[in-house]
């Protein structure tokens, strides 16, 4: 796996992970609470490793300004994924993480910037590996 890359194999894409992720998962939040995480641990599975989505509501803006925050949230991700996955990997679990705005949306923030996201999308990792 490259250390900067996220792969197809790297995304949630089967039904059966996001209905995990939804129903059994845990949900915590942002310090600033701009963004929450949904996430779901899996011990001794024949996979390990992290599998991540990236879900933005209909009503939380058009479509041009929700795949920007999704690309904004998937380039936060995979330029600080390697402690999370090198722990998920050492202690045997597979790990479903879906990112998602929480407290952000076109009305209020016309002009959304990777500054804007990265620090709260580092801060829910952190706390998610020391879940783990």
């Amino acid at each position: 796996m490259k250390r900067f890359g996220l792969s197809k194999k790297e995304r949630i894409k089967l039904k059966r992970h996001f209905n995990l992720v939804y129903t059994k998962g845990k949900v915590i939040y942002s310090p600033a609470r701009k963004v929450k995480a949904t996430y779901y641990q899996e011990d001794n599975h024949e996979q390990t490793g992290v599998k991540v989505a990236f879900a933005v509501h209909k009503k939380a803006g058009n479509s041009v300004w929700r795949n920007r925050v999704k690309r904004l949230l998937r380039e936060s991700y995979r330029l600080n994924k390697s402690g999370l996955v090198e722990t998920a990997i050492q202690n045997n679990k597979l790990l479903l993480i879906v990112f998602s705005p929480y407290g952000i949306n076109q009305k209020n923030n016309k002009k959304i910037y990777l500054k804007d996201i990265m620090p709260e999308v580092i801060d829910l990792m952190m706390k998610i590996r020391e879940d783990i």
